[in-house]
């Protein structure tokens, strides 16, 4: 079972898009994109220097443009991917990729929300002056309590011993100047203090600006920043996408649900490395690969053959099925609901409930029953399907 990841800011470098420019189609697709976005993608992911790039207003764009036009490389044929790929996943700005390469946004609305989320934030930024670190190793609730007590946000919670914290400039100096036992502490290349309540003036932001954009359900399971959880309604998908500017990033529970999936192999999409260092100590056992350039396609390919496999709703309409969002035992609220019964779109159809918490499960677009394939008291899996629903037409529920 394959995942395909894409990286958040932080992972570019200065000339990371040259190689690709070799690639035919790419750097048409890169100057379309840079059209729509009205950032200058070529420019910047081949000539720009590191502080150039560093500014969230041209990096936010330009992440998510170089994996949109890389993914078309791996994928020539973009529809293939939806049978090949089952997992997709998007750390902090690579969430907006992931959607875009699940089908829920276009390439074009991805290009135009991530320049209003990088401009947004931007101007968050400079309002206080913030910043975020890296704490490598220590131990994870220790760093947690300790960077709490300075007054900082755990921005980044990432697994395998890495937690990013992020906040005003003074305390996350103070932090450094007492880092918690065992722990090394690295300030980042950043411009503020981002997933954490200094970004709430960009929440607001975008949050306009979702009320417009259209959406579809996802083609393969999503996982989702917040809580690691699969995501299977494409205006829930995009509410995400605006509330996660302002809340912490939870990569760790992205891998766990990897791992309850049985998730095989990885390929991050350049500009990779990242994902894949965490996924090679949270994930063990599962083949990584870190697609950087144009020579990487080949073992990208091998891997896709001998990896992939269909996600659980790339075979039907994504508004005929309900799954589970995560792993856990399942409670039916419409047990008495058979087969012909008609639900109101959003109705609940019951909670799953693991160690952690308890979620509710509804159907957001309803339909008509055509069968229940979980029962009530069940154990699930994350993407496994609960209930097939036949959609029903809208002026039918009037």
């Amino acid at each position: 079972m394959l995942v395909v990841v894409a990286p958040g800011q932080g992972a570019q470098s200065p000339g990371f898009l040259t190689p690709w420019l070799d690639v035919p189609g790419i750097e048409g697709r890169l100057s379309w994109l840079s059209a729509v976005s009205g950032v200058d993608l070529i420019e910047h992911g081949t000539r720009s220097d590191a502080d150039t790039i560093r500014d969230t207003a041209v990096a936010q764009p330009l992440l998510v443009g170089a994996g949109l036009v890389t993914l078309l490389s791996l994928f020539p044929h973009p529809t293939e991917a939806f049978g090949k790929v089952a997992v997709g996943a998007g750390h902090s700005v690579g969430e907006i990729t992931a959607a875009a390469a699940a089908g829920v946004l276009s390439a074009e609305q991805a290009m135009v929300f991530v320049r209003e989320r990088g401009r947004a934030m931007a101007q968050a930024a400079a309002d206080t002056p913030t910043g975020m670190s890296a704490v490598l190793g220590g131990d994870a609730v220790g760093v947690v309590a300790a960077a709490e007590a300075h007054g900082l946000t755990p921005a980044n919670i990432n697994g395998a011993g890495q937690i990013v914290v992020a906040g005003e400039l003074d305390a996350l100096a103070a932090f450094a100047d007492n880092a918690p036992d065992k722990a090394r502490v690295r300030p980042l290349e950043v411009a503020g203090a981002f997933h954490t309540s200094f970004m709430q003036p960009a929440v607001a932001v975008l949050a306009g600006y979702a009320r417009a954009i259209s959406t579809h359900d996802p083609r393969i399971q999503l996982l989702s920043n917040a809580d690691g959880r699969l995501v299977h309604d494409g205006r829930d998908v995009l509410a995400r996408l605006v509330a996660q500017v302002s809340k912490p990033v939870r990569w760790d529970l992205c891998m766990a649900t990897m791992g309850d999936l049985g998730v095989t192999a990885m390929i991050e999409i350049p500009p990779a490395g990242t994902l894949t260092a965490l996924a090679k100590r949270a994930l063990p056992g599962v083949e990584t690969l870190a697609l950087n350039t144009p020579d990487d396609l080949p073992a990208a390919w091998d891997i896709i053959a001998r990896h992939s496999a269909s996600s659980a709703v790339a075979g039907s309409p994504t508004w005929r099925l309900v799954v589970s969002p995560m792993k856990g035992i399942f409670s039916a609220d419409n047990a008495h609901a058979t087969s012909g019964d008609r639900l109101d779109p959003g109705a609940q159809i019951g909670t799953i409930a693991s160690l952690r918490d308890t979620v509710n499960v509804v159907a957001p677009h309803g339909g008509t029953i055509v069968e229940w394939l979980v029962e009530d008291g069940d154990p699930v899996s994350p993407g496994q399907p609960l209930v097939r629903l036949h959609p029903v037409h809208e002026e039918a529920l009037a």
